[in-house]
């Protein structure tokens, strides 16, 4: 097996591998061994037709798609364990010879990790300000303290108002034929939120309980569904029950339920100190992500495309993720924002290069400043990590390989450059 490399413009390359005629030929007789039961040729069981009879019949290329599937994984992990390149995108295969007899050529187009060279990065000019907490902010944060904390009472006695929380059953169609999505039970609908399509919650007030109403709604032009985009619709609807906040009264013994505190003056002065501290914590991240945007700035890198588009497919992973432990799928998060999924992965393009360009910029301030993490600092962070996870910390720490603890240094020594640039800014 060999391997030639051949450097391409904006950080790319081109990837050779060749595999000797024998390893190709192992893999075509794995692969016939994974396909022979598919086999049914006259005069042989199932199964049992031998390969060199089923190459004569249907030539020896009949393997080969599987051959590639099964050889060229091994073969790039193998050549990849030696190569000295950083490598930072998933490998874009093709194949260049594939015959019986004759090594099993491909090549691997792959995006390397870009060089960067810094421009200035210390002493640079941010401005930064803290902002002050207001009187007003300190009663919303109450009021949504008090909205938290409302009662949910049933009404019985009136019809539908705006601001009620209406029950209801509905089922919606399009030119009298029902839509995917378009029926439930026992929906929560809170009038004049916005929650579903315009005119469908007015259509619903001073409707009673009982009341079973048609209401006419038109969606969107630029709906996600484009089954639906533009189309009028008709939803038959039941009002199953009606409810309405209680909300309780702002006072010491409101301050008292809520919080730690006997007085709704101490309830109001730790509202005021945890919003300050959020407003330095904000002005302090501020900060250094100015201070990392202006080193950015002045310092010059080739990003290849690959490396952007591996980053996007990440930050996604990451988003589904994060909907995922709010019980969301991103299928039902692009219905509910009319978001496409080709909108989605483009507006996430740029965050991802200016993840790539930090990230890039915060390494080579470390290796030009002689970062390290020490072993007292990982520790550390595995004990905040063990404590987060209510765990022992040598137990988590336990679970953890050598890839993984270096990383974890990795990260810790890119923070310490990230408080460098913060430290020595003006």
């Amino acid at each position: 097996m060999s391997l030639q490399v051949e450097k391409l413009e904006h950080n790319m390359a081109k990837l050779t591998i060749e595999v000797d005629a024998e390893e190709f030929k192992k893999a075509t007789t794995e692969a016939y061994k994974k396909q022979k039961k598919n086999f049914n040729i006259p005069g042989f069981r199932k199964g049992k037709v031998p390969q060199a009879f089923i190459e004569k019949m249907y030539g020896p290329e009949v393997f080969y798609e599987e051959a590639a599937n099964i050889i060229i994984p091994k073969a790039y992990a193998e050549e990849m364990k030696d190569c000295d390149l950083e490598i930072v995108s998933r490998p874009e295969v093709d194949i260049e010879q594939i015959e019986k007899g004759k090594p099993f050529i491909f090549t691997a187009e792959v995006a390397l990790k870009p060089e960067v060279t810094l421009g200035e990065y210390k002493g640079l000019e941010v401005e930064v300000t803290v902002e002050e907490v207001t009187d007003e902010e300190v009663s919303a944060e109450l009021v949504k303290q008090q909205e938290e904390n409302a009662r949910e009472i049933t009404v019985e006695d009136r019809a539908i108002e705006n601001g009620d929380i209406a029950l209801i059953d509905y089922s919606g169609s399009v030119d009298g034929e029902k839509f995917e999505g378009g029926t439930a039970e026992n929906q929560t609908l809170v009038i004049g939120s916005g929650s579903f399509i315009d005119n469908f919650e007015e259509q619903l007030i001073g409707k009673n309980i009982g009341e079973e109403v048609e209401v006419h709604v038109t969606f969107p032009e630029e709906y996600h569904a484009p089954e639906l985009a533009g189309k009028p619709a008709v939803f038959e609807v039941k009002i199953n029950g009606i409810k309405v906040k209680e909300l309780p009264v702002i006072d010491d013994e409101f301050a008292s339920e809520v919080s730690e505190f006997d007085t709704l003056d101490e309830y109001k002065a730790d509202i005021r100190a945890k919003l300050v501290e959020q407003k330095e914590k904000a002005a302090q991240t501020e900060k250094e992500n100015k201070v990392v945007d202006k080193a950015v700035e002045n310092a010059s890198m080739d990003i290849p495309e690959a490396m952007i588009e591996e980053q996007t497919n990440q930050m996604a992973q990451e988003f589904a993720q994060n909907l995922s432990y709010q019980g969301l799928q991103l299928e039902q998060y692009f219905q509910f924002t009319g978001m496409t999924q080709e909108k989605f992965m483009e507006d996430l393009k740029p965050q991802a290069k200016k993840r790539i360009e930090s990230r890039l910029l915060l390494e080579a301030v470390v290796a030009a400043e002689n970062i390290e993490a020490t072993d007292d600092e990982l520790n550390a962070e595995i004990a905040k990590m063990a404590e987060m996870y209510q765990m022992e910390a040598e137990k988590l720490q336990g679970f953890m390989g050598d890839a993984e603890k270096e990383q974890m240094k990795k990260d810790i020594a890119v923070q310490k450059a990230v408080d460098l640039l913060v430290a020595e800014a003006k």
